[in-house]
């Protein structure tokens, strides 16, 4: 008897692993994150960001030792899927790198590492009402790209270089307070139509299609040639009809938008986020989604891994209480908008391996410099940790 009630719980805990490879309606979406998260709840967590014009949930699943709540040290990641409706393939990869992710832990040392050092949020569809009316073997159009009022939420996020366009749509502002309620270090954001992988800028001052160079240009160009170069066939950077060398592009050079998601997160929410594009064909047959995770598998799992790129610590005054809102610069780099500690005195900056001097100012404290080695953490599972400990100025020598 305990041995049949033993395999009758294998069997319930792994019953999600017969996920298959088709489109899955919304509401299977919901079953199967609620399944993951029944069956592995000790390092899932479960949430909605908000919900869809048409009230469908904007579910996340969140993946790490402790799922529940961030912890000092740990950097957040999230794979968002399905941004336009009529582009699904990353939908399904997303469910299906869910499933590994989980059923790998404790039986694949690498994949155990990467679950135990950060935690990982997966939004597999931003856009389910668009998603609900596309066609399967639509390559190209626009039917269901947009949302439900008919507006494109790859152009409804502020713009960095001027104006915004329309009002926010309910998953803009969902996604947008979601990037401000953690400490999100990295990100990618999944299309269709082309096989490559951009980074930002997407726009620039003249909203013209010239390379738009961000401060951390050699940061970008790192992580989309990570993806790239573990893909099967992005590096290559001759698919669908275009050419991009290595299969990556920064995204004005490649056509300028104004109100992406990509130049939001990393001008605002201080997270470094690239776009993947995952077939040449925006909707394409069901036969072809195993193919797709195979070229893609290797490369999500990598670029997860640059979360430990580069440098991170906190910063504290003389009682060892942590200092927020502490501007953190590295020396050569102007953000537009300067980089800031959290409210538990954090600061995450993706860079690779080289020498930076970081500038640390905050109010009513004595700038600090420091100058710090920084080499690749993805083989260690942390990036480098230096803090900062600032000494509070004199009376008379605040202003």
């Amino acid at each position: 008897m305990y041995v049949v009630c033993c395999l009758l719980f294998m069997c319930h805990r792994y019953s999600h692993a017969s996920l298959d490879f088709k489109y899955h309606r919304t509401d299977f979406l919901e079953t199967f994150l609620k399944d993951v998260h029944a069956n592995f709840s000790s390092i899932t967590h479960l949430y909605s960001i908000g919900k869809s014009v048409e009230g469908r949930e904007l579910s996340v699943i969140v993946i790490g030792e402790t799922p529940n709540e961030h912890r000092i040290g740990i950097p957040e990641v999230k794979y968002i899927g399905n941004i336009h409706g009529n582009e699904p393939v990353s939908r399904e990869i997303l469910l299906h790198l869910i499933e590994y992710l989980v059923s790998s832990y404790q039986t694949d040392t690498n994949i155990t590492d990467l679950i135990n050092s950060m935690r990982i949020h997966i939004l597999p569809s931003m856009n389910p009402d668009g998603f609900e009316i596309s066609r399967v073997g639509k390559c190209s159009g626009t039917h269901g790209r947009y949302n439900a009022n008919n507006t494109d939420l790859n152009r409804n996020f502020p713009e960095p270089f001027g104006g915004r366009f329309s009002p926010f749509e309910p998953e803009t502002e969902a996604v947008i307070r979601w990037i401000h309620s953690e400490p999100f270090v990295l990100s990618a954001s999944f299309h269709g139509g082309a096989v490559l992988t951009a980074y930002p800028y997407d726009n620039n001052n003249q909203g013209s299609t010239n390379y738009s160079r961000s401060p951390d240009d050699d940061v970008f160009k790192y992580l989309a040639k990570t993806y790239s170069f573990n893909h099967k066939t992005m590096y290559k950077g001759n698919l669908c009809k275009m050419k991009f060398l290595d299969g990556v592009t920064n995204g004005a050079k490649w056509y300028s938008i104004a109100g992406g998601m990509q130049d939001y997160n990393y001008v605002w929410g201080q997270c470094f986020e690239v776009t993947v594009e995952l077939s040449c064909c925006k909707y394409p047959p069901a036969a072809q989604l195993p193919h797709f995770w195979d070229q893609n598998k290797a490369s999500l799992i990598a670029l997860l891994k640059q979360a430990h790129l580069g440098i991170k610590g906190r910063v504290l005054d003389q009682d060892n209480s942590p200092v927020s809102k502490a501007i953190v610069n590295v020396f050569g780099r102007k953000n537009l908008i300067p980089f800031q500690t959290s409210k538990l005195g954090e600061y995450y900056r993706l860079l690779v391996p080289g020498e930076y001097t970081l500038m640390v100012e905050a109010k009513g404290f004595k700038p600090m410099n420091k100058t710090v080695d920084v080499f690749d953490g993805t083989s260690s599972s942390s990036a480098v940790v230096s803090d900062f400990i600032l000494t509070k100025l004199d009376e008379s020598q605040q202003t």
